[in-house]
Parts: C-alpha cells; sequence; structure tokens
C-alpha cells in the first residue's frame, strides 16, 4: 500500500501560484514574437522602438497585421517603411493601435476609433457581421486577449493617409 503525499499548505497554495502564473495571458508583444503568423509585425515593433511598448503595462488593442498582409504591400511601400524606423515605420505601426481595450463587439458599434498615431480608422460591418477596417482591410481573426490588451488579426497593412 502506497502511502499518500501530503504537502504542507504552504507549499500547495505556491504551486497552484506558480501554476496560475504560467496561464497568465501573454503581453501583446510576446503573442506577436512567438506566433508565425506575426514575424515582420513583431520584427518591425522591435525596429521602430515600439516593442516596450506593448510588453509593459497599459491597454491597447492591436490591428495585427499577417506576414501577408506585409508581403502583399508593394515592394517601394516596404523599402520606404523600413528605411525611416523612427519615422514611417513607427507611425504606421502606431496606426495599427488604439490605447484603451475596443473589443470585436464594440467595433461593430462605433465609425471610426482614434489610433496612437493621431489619425482615425474608420470600422464599416459588412455582410454577416464582418469587421472592415478603412473600406479594405477585414479582421479575420478577434478578440485574442493578451494580459495589456487585445488583438485583431488583419488581413492587410493599414496605411494612414499621406502614406503609400
Amino acid at each position: 500500500m502506497e502511502e499518500a503525499v501530503v504537502e504542507p499548505m504552504e507549499e500547495a497554495a505556491e504551486d497552484e501560484m506558480a501554476e496560475g502564473e504560467m496561464q497568465q495571458p501573454k503581453t501583446i508583444n510576446e503573442i506577436a514574437k512567438e506566433d508565425d503568423r506575426f514575424t515582420t509585425l513583431a520584427s518591425g515593433l522591435e525596429t521602430a522602438g515600439l516593442a516596450n511598448t506593448f510588453a509593459g503595462e497599459g491597454e491597447f488593442t492591436v490591428f495585427a497585421p499577417t506576414d501577408d498582409a506585409f508581403a502583399a504591400l508593394s515592394e517601394s511601400t516596404k523599402q520606404s517603411l523600413f528605411a525611416d524606423p523612427e519615422g514611417a515605420l513607427k507611425n504606421v505601426l502606431l496606426y495599427h493601435a488604439v490605447d484603451g481595450v475596443v473589443t470585436a463587439e464594440e467595433l461593430t458599434g462605433i465609425a471610426a476609433v482614434s489610433t496612437m498615431a493621431g489619425q482615425n480608422i474608420r470600422i464599416s460591418v459588412v455582410g454577416d457581421g464582418q469587421i472592415v477596417l478603412e473600406g479594405y482591410a477585414q479582421v479575420i481573426v478577434a478578440d485574442i486577449e493578451a494580459s495589456n490588451g487585445v488583438i485583431h488579426v488583419v488581413d492587410a497593412v493599414l496605411v494612414p493617409a499621406g502614406r503609400g
């Protein structure tokens, strides 16, 4: 007959806390770095000096373009963005971010959202509830929870007026 192992209450609580900590949502930056769909986005955040912004405290909504979305940009647009990481690239990436959490449900009830680049993104709902930004970028996955906000995956890179 085997003996039951009884952990002291303090150790059991520490084990549960450690397990709970491992299940905490990751930051927006961690998700971007670890998800294969976002390698270009993660690289851009690092290059533009924004990785720490989305790795820390705060609440953000990020419309995260996939690698395919970045690949669809013209070569000249990609070159101009990455040639100016502190200017053009940073501005385009901030155009994909909103200060505060805006869920997909909330997006369906508003006409525009103000971005961290200081410009608005127009929002429309088409068909059976498909959320479309600026008339061309579809939200293909909504409400990916992060410890510091929410991510909505989009199928196109949003380019602010005057860029692209």
